[in-house]
C-alpha cells in the first residue's frame, strides 16, 4: 500500500456519499417549502462554519493531497457555492481532479516534505504524516460535520448514508 491507496479511494467514496446526502438535504427543504439557503447556511453551533463551508473544506482537504503529494496541478475553487447544485458541482470537480491522480505518482513520496501556511506560520510535515495525521482526519471531520448539520436540520439520513460503499458485498460460497 502507498499513500494513494489510503487516501484517494477513501476521498472518492466519501465525497460521493456526501453528494448523495446533500441531495437528500435538497429534497428535504424542497418538500418542506423552505429555501435552500436555510440549509446551506445552517451551522451546528454559532462559532462553527456552515454547511457550504464544510463541503468546501472537505473538497480542499482531498484535492490538496492529490496536489501536494501526488503532484497534480491545483484546480483553484472560489468557495462561493450558495446552492445544492453548486455544491454538487464542486464535489464533481473535486472527483474529476482526484480521478487524474495515479497510484505511481505517490510511490516513494512518504518522506517528502509538505509545507502548509496557516495562521501566519509554516508547518512542515513528512507526506506520510500530512496524509495520515492531518489531511485524512481533517477531511473526515468536515464530511462528518456536513452530515451532522443535515441531521440536525431534520434531513432523514442514517449511518449507511455516511458509510455507503464501505461495506463489501456478501461473498458467494463456491
Amino acid at each position: 500500500m502507498n499513500l494513494y491507496d489510503v487516501s484517494i479511494p477513501q476521498f472518492e467514496r466519501a465525497l460521493t456519499n456526501m453528494k448523495a446526502f446533500l441531495e437528500k438535504g435538497r429534497a428535504h427543504v424542497v418538500a418542506q417549502g423552505r429555501p435552500e439557503s436555510e440549509l446551506i447556511e445552517a451551522r451546528l453551533i454559532e462559532d462553527m462554519r456552515p454547511l457550504a463551508a464544510q463541503v468546501q473544506l472537505a473538497s480542499d482537504s482531498a484535492k490538496f493531497v492529490a496536489v501536494r503529494v501526488g503532484g497534480l496541478a491545483n484546480a483553484p475553487m472560489e468557495d462561493n457555492e450558495a446552492s445544492f447544485a453548486e455544491l454538487a458541482a464542486r464535489i464533481d470537480a473535486t472527483l474529476a481532479l482526484l480521478a487524474q491522480a495515479k497510484r505511481e505518482d505517490f510511490d516513494g513520496r512518504d518522506g517528502d516534505i509538505v509545507t502548509l501556511k496557516a495562521g501566519g506560520r509554516e508547518i512542515a510535515f513528512a507526506a506520510r504524516d500530512y496524509v495520515l495525521g492531518f489531511a485524512m482526519p481533517n477531511f473526515f471531520f468536515h464530511i462528518t460535520m456536513a452530515y451532522a448539520i443535515l441531521r440536525q436540520q431534520g434531513v432523514p439520513l442514517g449511518k449507511m448514508d455516511y458509510l455507503a460503499g464501505a461495506i463489501p458485498a456478501p461473498r458467494e460460497n463456491a
